[in-house]
């Protein structure tokens, strides 16, 4: 282990906004995407669990995208990913979660432990003097949270963006009024943004987005940060030599980076494949079946029997499959679309997912197993109708109740439950091993 301290200098910025929808996601990439096409380098960090803004936000910055929490993640391993980054790169941005201040931890508390200046995006159709108000709220809710400026987003016209900067109070500067522009807008859908893969103009729309918040003036670069921290220590290498296919296609995505470089630093050899197109498995020892959309590409996953009779046979020698959410969709006998129609899945467990039209489970949960708290999230629009009877359940982070339930077949692990692996390498070796399967009973 490597136990020199990492330190870096750069400028750096968490967005955020009063609260979901202001717009801040596109901001942020547009903002990765204007410094970069200047030529310089951008690391970007998505807060909180989600999978789809780290997508886009990968393709405008040209970099990885890793996901921070202080306690997903743990706040040690924030700190090293912000001084690493502030070390090597020119600008690093971090884009917060919902509102500023919503969760526990929030954005803010990140912001503040970090030492990282805020800016707020702010939508401002329909707003004028108000816009000030909202502004100075937030700058004053707490003490060890600081401003450096403010974004208008959805100006109406140069004027209306003189408004909203006469609004503000002179410490806190107008950075930039951005106009409502098409080019700042990406197409989403029940889970969120549409994945970054499937809009197939990306790039012009994030280039065009780069030079809308150029002509608003936001190219100038955020104050300079300075950044420490202890190093990690190395993970155990409890995957030496196994070999992890990994599902990856339009079907199934939601794979945190940090996951995958977990399980290879721990000596495991990745192999990715699709459910969708491929008709083989790679010879592997385990198998990874994350979350996604399944339900979009029901037909297909059906109509691919050889996929199918491949991963009947994996779990019929007896290797290990974790399954997540889609996963576990995936696993069920049939998956009902949101037309209603069934189709027949993998049958490795009894009873069907059926999409419900509507958020049926969300927020941070973690599963306790003797080798390790594994710590997640879970967030769906369908529900499982199955007899059979949950092998352990999550609790949840904010309430200390039940979660999902964690079902169990053989060497199968299935739970619309997703974990952050690095949060207990062990207990996710141990998944993968199938040693944890045995002692889910107990857990």
């Amino acid at each position: 282990m490597n136990e020199t301290p990492v330190r870096g200098a750069a400028p750096a910025a968490l967005i955020s906004a009063p609260g979901s929808g202001s717009g801040k996601s596109m901001i942020t990439a547009a903002l990765a995407r204007l410094h970069r096409n200047a030529g310089r380098d951008v690391r970007v960090f998505k807060y909180g669990p989600d999978y789809l803004d780290p997508m886009v936000l990968e393709r405008a910055s040209g970099n990885p995208v890793y996901q921070l929490h202080p306690w997903m993640t743990g706040m040690a391993e924030c700190r090293w990913r912000l001084a690493s980054a502030a070390a090597e790169a020119d600008l690093v941005l971090v884009e917060g979660s919902m509102g500023l201040f919503d969760g526990d931890p929030c954005s803010a508390d990140l912001a503040a432990t970090a030492g990282l200046p805020v800016v707020p995006v702010i939508d401002a159709s329909g707003m004028g003097q108000t816009f000030g108000a909202v502004a100075l709220g937030l700058d004053l809710y707490r003490d060890d949270v600081c401003l450096s400026g403010v974004i208008a987003n959805r100006t109406g016209s140069p004027g209306h963006g003189k408004m909203l900067a006469d609004s503000l109070p002179e410490r806190m500067p107008l950075l930039g009024a951005v106009q409502r522009n098409a080019s700042l807008h990406v197409p989403d859908r029940h889970l969120g943004l549409v994945q970054a893969g499937e809009v197939a103009d990306l790039d012009e729309r994030l280039d065009a987005a780069a030079e809308v918040l150029r002509e608003a003036g936001l190219d100038t670069l955020p104050a300079t940060v300075e950044l420490a921290s202890e190093p990690l220590p190395a993970p155990p290498r409890l995957l030496e030599g196994l070999r992890i296919a990994v599902a990856r296609d339009a079907a199934f995505a939601f794979i945190y980076r940090a996951n995958l470089e977990l399980l290879a630093a721990m000596g495991a050899e990745i192999t990715e494949f699709s459910p969708l197109t491929d008709q083989t498995l790679p010879d592997c020892d385990a198998l990874w079946l994350p979350g996604g959309y399944p339900e979009l590409h029901a037909r297909q996953l059906a109509d691919n029997l050889p996929m199918l009779l491949a991963i009947r046979a994996h779990h019929a020698e007896g290797k290990p499959i974790l399954a997540e959410c889609g996963g576990l969709m995936a696993c069920m006998d049939t998956l009902t679309d949101d037309d209603g129609n069934g189709h027949r899945m993998l049958g490795l467990l009894p009873g069907e997912a059926v999409m419900a039209g509507k958020l049926t489970g969300l927020g941070l949960q973690s599963l306790t197993l003797p080798s390790g708290e594994l710590r997640g999230h879970t967030f769906h629009h369908s529900r499982l109708e199955t007899t059979l009877e949950p092998a352990a359940r999550t609790v949840r982070n904010r309430t200390g109740t039940a979660g999902e339930a964690v079902y169990r077949n053989g060497t199968l692990t299935a739970s619309y439950y997703h974990a952050y692996f690095p949060s207990a390498p062990e207990a996710a070796a141990a998944l993968f091993r199938g040693a944890a399967l045995e002692d889910l009973d107990h857990a």
